[in-house]
């Protein structure tokens, strides 16, 4: 800033201020959100007797990279009305704050006023306006607009398969990926995290391999979505050939994909090379220390999880609501109930921080698994009094399921009967049944499994998946998809024949 200000008095005394190309260059480097000052480009910008367009949507671009997006939609309002006609470089601004607002009824008014001005078939107006209506989450306008764009960009099939993706139509955004004339790494990389983001780890995997064929290299992001695929599906080769590929590749470690690797690594039960490469990062961001925290407590290792949480504070990172999550669930893990009571009350009284359903959910199954039943009950107490049904679902769950580890028939019965009125699931039914079954109780567990087929409540199949040389199998209940289930029976047939000789022979 001192620099600049320094260049701004040459310009003044050279007889340039007043030129709009000198007058947006001061403003685009006052604006910089990492180095200048916002405050002083909106006070040159006053003093600006009439300003171009130029200099307006240099205003609205620095509006927008610090966040200011209500300053944007008052400076669009004051152009218009100083009587400015606004162009293609102005409205994705004020579309983008639009999208960011998730102001519905604002975005579908600035788009009238793009078709007023006959800017609609622009390609930056267009795929502003395809941007705005997929953060609405409205991709039949999204659509809309994609299809009357006369000459479409890579970024125009990159935001729609994002946004069918996004909307959880993945079957969609395969077609658009398939026909796009042109895939570059952007289309790739959306249709890749496009279904890890739907838990299709399994197609995202066999994309990534897809991709591998072509001339396009990943990038941070692709990288990051394979990872985390890799993490789901327990795919360890995968995700050690993935780290040795980041040399190939000449991609620095950065903190996303340190905290990538990291996760995928603890979740696929390999804790001391996560720890390795947590300690060994130079910089640590929230979601870095949250995965770290969470990959103890998925271990078990409670004690280690508070500890590194101690150090977080120490570094003076700030803890989010995830940050609790992780903690409760070690604290849970761990039988440390008392520990986790402590945990809520400092989320809530030291860093104010509102919980969540599933904080109560994490605290419900945290007493529940200490037997403290009377405390888990005051605790959904509190949730039924102030959220949502599915808010208050997620707590009788957990308490549904701890009761019926505990043996607890009675109290199984009162969150099961409750979970009924709130949601149709086949959960609830499985559980209360295999608890009538261990109970001895079979007339009560066949007035369940009736109840539940009464109901036309289905059971969801279970699915499980296995990695050999390097690809992953996966399985799901019920069904013979698998191109060697014909083998795999034949083996098994196998297997039980042996089986049943070693037991029978005499």
């Amino acid at each position: 800033m001192k620099h600049l200000k320094q260049a701004h008095a040459l310009a003044v005394t050279s007889g340039l201020a007043s030129t709009s190309f000198a007058l947006s260059r001061v403003l685009a480097l006052s604006s910089d959100p990492h180095h200048g000052s916002l405050v002083h480009a909106c006070k040159l910008f006053q003093h600006i007797h009439q300003p171009t367009i130029c200099i307006w949507n240099t205003m609205l671009k620095a509006f927008l990279l610090n966040g200011e997006l209500m300053q944007i939609i008052h400076a669009f309002t004051k152009m218009l009305q100083q009587g400015i006609s606004p162009d293609n470089y102005t409205l994705p601004y004020v579309l983008k704050a639009c999208a960011r607002l998730q102001s519905t009824c604002l975005g579908e008014l600035v788009h009238g006023y793009c078709l007023r001005l006959g800017l609609l078939l622009d390609i930056f107006v267009g795929n502003s306006l395809i941007v705005m209506y997929c953060a609405f989450d409205d991709v039949k306008a999204a659509r809309y607009i994609f299809d009357e764009i006369p000459k479409l960009s890579a970024v125009s099939w990159t935001v729609m398969i994002s946004g069918y993706a996004k909307v959880g139509d993945v079957e969609t955004a395969r077609l658009f990926f398939d026909v796009a004339p042109v895939r570059d790494r952007g289309i790739w990389g959306a249709m890749i995290s496009g279904y890890v983001q739907n838990s299709c780890f399994k197609e995202g995997l066999y994309m990534f391999r897809l991709m591998q064929l072509t001339d396009v290299e990943p990038d941070e992001a692709i990288i990051v979505s394979i990872l985390c695929a890799c993490a789901h599906l327990g795919a360890l080769h995968i995700g050690v050939w993935i780290h040795r590929y980041l040399d190939r590749l000449g991609l620095p470690l950065s903190v996303r994909i340190s905290t990538g690797l990291m996760d995928m690594y603890a979740k696929c039960g390999n804790l001391d090379i996560a720890k390795k490469i947590f300690d060994g990062m130079p910089q640590k961001d929230i979601i870095c220390w949250n995965a770290m925290i969470s990959g103890l407590a998925m271990h078990g290792d409670g004690e280690n999880a508070i500890k590194l949480y101690r150090e977080m504070e120490a570094a003076r990172v700030q803890p989010d609501d995830i940050t609790f999550i992780a903690i409760f669930t070690a604290c849970s893990y761990s039988g440390m109930a008392y520990e986790g009571i402590r945990m809520l009350d400092r989320m809530i009284s030291v860093y104010k921080i509102e919980p969540k359903s599933e904080h109560y959910g994490c605290m419900v199954d945290l007493l529940s698994r200490a037997g403290l039943f009377q405390e888990a009950k005051e605790i959904i107490q509190r949730i039924s009094n102030s959220s949502n049904p599915s808010e208050d679902a997620v707590a009788w769950r957990a308490f549904l399921s701890a009761c019926c580890n505990h043996g607890q028939t009675q109290l199984s019965e009162i969150a099961a009967e409750k979970l009924f009125e709130l949601e149709r699931h086949s959960g609830v039914y499985v559980l209360l049944s295999n608890l009538y079954t261990a109970s001895g109780k079979h007339g009560d567990a066949r007035r369940v499994r009736n109840l539940m087929k009464n109901r036309g409540v289905e059971k969801e199949p279970g699915c499980s998946s296995v990695e050999i040389g390097r690809a992953v199998h996966e399985f799901i209940a019920g069904e013979k998809t698998h191109p060697k289930m014909e083998e795999i029976y034949s083996i098994l047939e196998k297997i039980n024949t042996h089986l049943y000789y070693s037991v029978h022979d005499p």
